[in-house]
């Protein structure tokens, strides 16, 4: 009970326009291809009406993803979650995600214009277009950095255990946003030889970022359904997730 209050004191401390939200779908187009995603609108925004577009992972929308948009409403924020794969093509199972995510991780040039359509539509729906942040979780976060590396018109750029690698091919252009990536210490699913790449990435691309590594933390430790056996790869970490919100939280507070 301390920790919870503890919680939502902090909340109510950083940002004190906490109040309640709700999640409405959006349909919106990438030429021929049907998109739906959601918004959840503050019913009191931000004096700055600041935005949060959330990638979600490599299932698609997903109940981790719509919470994630309800609870940044509460606090002020237009909130939406995008809809990378599109209407008809979300995946069953994780062979199929995998093959889906791997196509957008692949063709990177088309996961940056399902983010990009994203983000217009959250300027759309009431956010500040001169005030938004992108997120996402696992191949959520890997998009999350590609919008970094496309140089979106966004403030921040928030990683929760994405993909950090890239083709070594790809030229490194200066990024304007911040960066903020929260890794699990124990993540089998990122080589150190990949960590130390992106991290040059980001030194020559003279980018102002931070990574901040979670001790005995997988790959999906933000995940409630992912489990509790590290063992697997990827599992949740109660500890892990509650503290990357909190950092996610302060980061908001400084960059918007």
């Amino acid at each position: 009970m301390k920790k919870v209050i503890f919680y939502f004191l902090l909340i109510s401390f950083v940002f004190p326009n906490f109040i309640i939200a709700q999640l409405k779908p959006v349909d919106y187009n990438d030429d021929n291809q049907k998109l739906s995603g959601f918004i959840s609108k503050p019913s009191k925004a931000l004096k700055s009406k600041a935005g949060i577009l959330i990638l979600p992972a490599w299932m698609g929308i997903d109940d981790h993803a719509k919470e994630s948009a309800t609870e940044l409403s509460k606090l002020g924020f237009y909130a939406f979650v995008a809809d990378i794969y599109g209407v008809g093509n979300k995946p069953t199972n994780y062979t199929e995600a995998g093959q889906k995510a791997g196509f957008y991780k692949k063709n990177y040039a088309d996961y940056q214009k399902r983010i990009q359509l994203a983000l217009e539509q959250l300027v759309k729906q009431g956010a500040n277009p001169n005030d938004i942040v992108v997120m996402g979780y696992c191949f959520g976060g890997s998009g999350a950095i590609e919008a970094a590396r496309a140089n979106m018109k966004v403030k921040g750029i928030v990683s929760f255990h994405g993909g950090l690698g890239r083709d070594e091919s790809r030229t490194i252009d200066a990024i304007n946003a911040k960066v903020l990536v929260l890794h699990g210490a124990d993540d089998p699913y990122e080589s150190e030889a990949e960590i130390k790449s992106f991290q040059e990435e980001m030194r020559k691309a003279k980018s102002d970022w931070q990574m901040i590594y979670y001790a005995n933390a997988v790959h999906s430790f933000t995940d409630k359904n992912a489990g509790n056996d590290n063992s697997k790869g990827a599992a949740y970490n109660e500890k892990a997730n509650k503290r990357s919100w909190i950092a996610l939280l302060q980061f908001l507070k400084e960059v918007l």
